[in-house]
């Protein structure tokens, strides 16, 4: 027996409120006789006439009624959602899920996060920060953000504009009894701050200057897996730490810790947002890569 697809049961529900083939027809925008066929079939699929015919007159089988009675209310309900789908396509609305960095979700809460939540009040957001790179279509994401050379190569990405740069810095006390590196090799004589990534591996602190580039597997006596953890660390005097500058601008500008080997730091790429496909993207994903391009049109 074949399944009764959507347009079948409209025809059927059709035929029963308006009580003729032609005015159903009609309605459905079809031919009587392809309509009549139509039923024919499905009929003949379920093994019982749905309706009486005459020359005259078109009336429900008592199987029919049956069908009416059942089918009807979960047609409307499928409408109803198929409905509420569409709608997204139209109007911001419904949860996006974004997973991205720890230092990335700080950097977009405020100029994106939080003003598309108060552009389209019908709409949430569920942001999940993570340090390791995930996949998001099958963790069930939306969007990602990430700095631009993590992106992975079969994701769209959406730049938002900004460079990042990465910070050495210390408490001047820290500077005052150890001494200041001068140099990225210099840090080998220094205690600082180590930090342990998602795959277990510690992370070597990276620098550049012109052409050269160099990575130092620093030392010390302090090993964490999360910026806040290490920033405590090293306003404790703990050493020098290695953080996104905008973790500790505000720490900078207090005079609470000291950058040093600035001029090894240069920007480097900006974060991007990411997602999977252009295609069928609801209103609040179009509405939220609208304000992502919007904001870093303005550098924010």
């Amino acid at each position: 027996m074949e399944r009764a697809g959507l347009d079948d049961l409209n025809a059927v529900l059709a035929i029963a409120r308006l009580g003729t083939f032609r005015a159903a027809a009609i309605e459905l925008g079809l031919s009587t006789s392809a309509l009549s066929h139509a039923i024919g079939k499905l009929e003949t699929s379920l093994g019982v006439r749905l309706f009486h015919r005459t020359t005259r007159s078109v009336s429900l089988t008592e199987a029919g009624r049956l069908f009416v009675e059942r089918v009807g209310p979960a047609v409307q309900d499928v409408h109803l959602a198929l409905e509420a789908v569409r709608s997204q396509r139209q109007k911001p609305s419904g949860t996006l899920r974004i997973n991205a960095a720890p230092f990335a979700a700080r950097a977009i809460m405020a100029p994106l996060v939080l003003e598309f939540l108060r552009r389209y009040p019908e709409t949430s957001v569920d942001l999940v920060s993570e340090g390791r790179l995930v996949d998001i279509v099958a963790g069930g994401f939306d969007l990602g953000v990430r700095v631009a050379d993590l992106v992975p190569s079969d994701m769209i990405a959406v730049s938002l504009g900004q460079p990042q740069c990465y910070a050495v810095v210390a408490t001047a006390a820290y500077l005052q009894a150890r001494g200041t590196p001068r140099l990225p090799p210099d840090l080998l004589q220094h205690d600082c701050v180590r930090v342990r990534l998602p795959d277990g591996a510690l992370y070597r602190w990276r620098f550049e200057k012109g052409a050269r580039a160099i990575q130092v597997d620093v030392r010390g006596r302090v090993t964490l897996d999360e910026a806040s953890l290490a920033r405590a660390a090293v306003l404790e005097n703990f050493g020098l730490g290695y953080f996104m500058e905008q973790d500790v601008r505000d720490d900078i500008a207090a005079g609470r810790l000291v950058r040093v080997l600035q001029d090894w730091t240069p920007p480097q790429p900006g974060l991007c947002l990411y997602y999977s496909g252009r295609r069928n993207l609801s209103a609040a994903m179009k509405a939220f890569l609208a304000l992502a391009r919007e904001a870093a049109a303005r550098g924010a």
